[in-house]
């Protein structure tokens, strides 16, 4: 397989999320909407299934998965690198909030809380753990080390990984409902261009990868507590 290839897997998670989703509201015969509280256990699935594939793609470019996304020991100082990843988060909340004040008026919008809707409790202790453990591996590998690294072009190595980073969370979950999947796309368009700018510069994905940690940890913790306390989702939507 040759490496030049590698960018046609950007558009994978898209297409996958977008299936999956579908299939599950023709499976059990609810609404996208009904099912939409489950976006973070497909997700963590999801991720799974895409390091099985990276894994099995560096194989046959002749590399491993650290050599795909080019991670390097020591390469940083541990202080610069929480700095940094704090930083990467902060924008990465400041997007959400920006894009909730341009697609509905609000920095908080009512759609942005069914992004926390309660599941199973155990499910969410299970999912607080595996999310925030899987996903870096999953989208950095994906979108940096098969996107970047991969696409010779200086603008066309960020601008396209860093669309098909922020487009895939149109359809986590998928809604049918144009303002949503717009509103979904800007909330991460800003964060996945500067994650793409600054690999594309530094070929550092560790910042990256513990920033991007970080935000999926805070909205597990937030599923964890409308799982765990009854009621605090409805009082929350209710806002």
């Amino acid at each position: 397989m040759s490496k030049k290839k590698l960018p046609l897997l950007l558009p994978f998670r898209s297409l996958i999320f977008l299936l999956i989703f579908l299939a599950g509201s023709a499976i059990t015969g609810q609404k996208l909407r009904e099912i939409s509280s489950w976006w973070s256990i497909i997700a963590t699935i999801v991720n799974i299934i895409t390091i099985l594939l990276l894994l099995f793609t560096a194989r046959k470019t002749d590399q491993n998965y650290w050599q795909l996304i080019n991670f390097k020991r020591g390469k940083r100082s541990i202080k610069k690198t929480a700095l940094l990843s704090i930083r990467f988060a902060v924008v990465g909340m400041s997007g959400m909030y920006l894009s909730g004040l341009i697609c509905y008026g609000s920095v908080m919008p009512a759609i942005s809380v069914k992004i926390v809707a309660p599941i199973p409790v155990v499910l969410s202790v299970l999912n607080l753990i595996l999310l925030p453990a899987t996903v870096p591996f999953a989208e950095d590998g994906l979108y940096l080390g098969c996107g970047v690294n991969n696409i010779e072009n200086k603008y066309a190595s960020v601008l396209i990984p860093a669309f098909f980073y922020a487009l895939q969370h149109c359809f986590i979950p998928t809604l049918c409902d144009t303002r949503y999947i717009l509103y979904r796309f800007l909330s991460f368009l800003p964060l996945t261009f500067l994650f793409c700018l600054y690999y594309r510069k530094k070929r550092d994905p560790l910042p990256i990868m513990i920033s991007h940690a970080l935000l999926d940890l805070a909205s597990a913790e937030m599923i964890l507590m409308t799982s765990a306390v009854p009621g605090l989702y409805d009082k929350w939507s209710n806002m």
